[in-house]
């Protein structure tokens, strides 16, 4: 199973955010006006002072994976192990013996072995039942549960 998480996760080599996502992480993390420790300091100045500028900040685009945010590559894991993972769920990748073992392995091996890797674990997320109806919900914020 850690395999599989530390796989999916990897999408997080393309795309972008917004700073509502983050924001927490760089102003409040234990609601004392503090940043998130995990990340890296100088990472989190940079966003701070270049890009999420506030904390409610919704126009500002921020690249999950620096540098190669249109490049499906292996930079992502390579980021998470200098503490540069821009959400919460990146970072705790690399708390755990078996995911930071199976990242580092990941980066020891072939682009096309992580190609590889990946395509099976979205074969298996393909293959988790639908919830539909009342069942489930189609979140307004992928990480809040609708009210």
């Amino acid at each position: 199973m850690a395999s599989y998480g530390v796989l999916v996760r990897g999408a997080h080599t393309i795309g972008i955010a917004h700073c509502p996502s983050v924001s927490n992480r760089l102003y409040n993390f234990t609601g004392v006006g503090d940043r998130d420790p995990s990340l890296d300091s100088e990472f989190a100045d940079n966003l701070r002072a270049t890009k999420c500028r506030t904390q409610n900040d919704n126009t500002t685009i921020l690249e999950m994976d620096p540098g190669s945010r249109k490049t499906f590559d292996l930079s992502y894991y390579t980021l998470l192990l200098k503490r540069r993972g821009l959400f919460e769920s990146d970072s705790a990748l690399t708390t755990n013996s078996n995911t930071l073992a199976y990242i580092n392995q990941l980066l020891q091996g072939s682009l096309q072995n992580f190609f590889s890797e990946f395509a099976l674990s979205m074969e298996k997320m393909g293959q988790i039942e639908v919830k539909t109806g009342t069942t489930g919900e189609i979140r307004r914020n992928c990480a809040v549960v609708n009210s």
